[in-house]
């Protein structure tokens, strides 16, 4: 298949996920995540349909935004962020998806402060506690739910989490679940706070049909559309 077929291929298993479920596949968008693709084949994908491009690196995702890759979608920081790189960040995606730390929600609410922008932020869960990954406990994120609603250049749209591989089919289901459950609690107690709240980023190439059905209204693909990374 090429780049075009594999993009339907996946929407279709989307609308397959959503429909099991009586989701409507409209709620769910499709992330291209993009990292070591070229600028060429990231215009294709926007050409053949795709709204949204997730970027991992930092140098990738400048060299990019300066050929105009991303002209035709958004563009979101789906990667590890450190913090001597936010001014790089800030300003130019439309979404930062991995805030992990609140020294980093402190440095972005600083760095927007500085260009007089408002920056969209999702904030990372580490759902399964894993040691190597960062991000909020869950047993955290309301807490830095509530300090990134009181800073006035940050917008908080939702929770992002990146589970651990699964090896075996549907071994993923407990962590979407889980992140489905801590979502919808933190809305409910922020009240009027989380009504910018409306996205929840999970699932990848291996489980996204998974994350789907247990109510991610974003799914960030790569290899399921370009291919496996060389």
């Amino acid at each position: 298949m090429d780049l075009s077929e594999r993009i339907q291929a996946v929407r279709a298993q989307i609308a397959a996920a959503a429909a099991e479920v009586g989701r409507d596949p409209s709620e769910i968008t499709l992330e291209a995540a993009t990292k070591t693709q070229d600028a060429d084949t990231v215009r294709s994908a926007i050409q053949a349909g795709i709204t949204v491009c997730g970027e991992n690196r930092v140098q990738e995702l400048c060299q990019k935004l300066d050929q105009f890759a991303y002209d035709g979608a958004a563009v979101h920081f789906i990667g590890h962020l450190q913090t001597n790189k936010i001014n790089k960040v800030v300003g130019r995606v439309e979404l930062i998806e991995s805030v992990s730390s609140l020294k980093l929600l402190e440095g972005i609410e600083a760095c927007a402060g500085k260009l007089e922008r408002v920056q969209d932020i999702l904030l990372e869960v580490n759902v399964a506690a894993e040691e190597s990954k960062s991000g909020f406990a869950p047993q955290e994120v309301l807490a830095a739910a509530f300090l990134a609603a009181k800073m006035p250049h940050l917008r908080l749209r939702g929770l992002m989490a990146i589970p651990p591989v699964a090896q075996d089919v549907g071994g993923n289901r407990k962590f979407f679940h889980k992140m489905r459950e801590l979502y919808v609690d933190i809305i409910q107690k922020m009240g009027d706070n989380s009504s910018t709240m409306t996205c929840l980023s999970m699932g990848m190439s291996r489980d996204y049909a998974d994350a789907v059905r247990e109510g991610a209204t974003l799914v960030r693909v790569g290899t399921g559309l370009f291919g496996p990374r060389a």
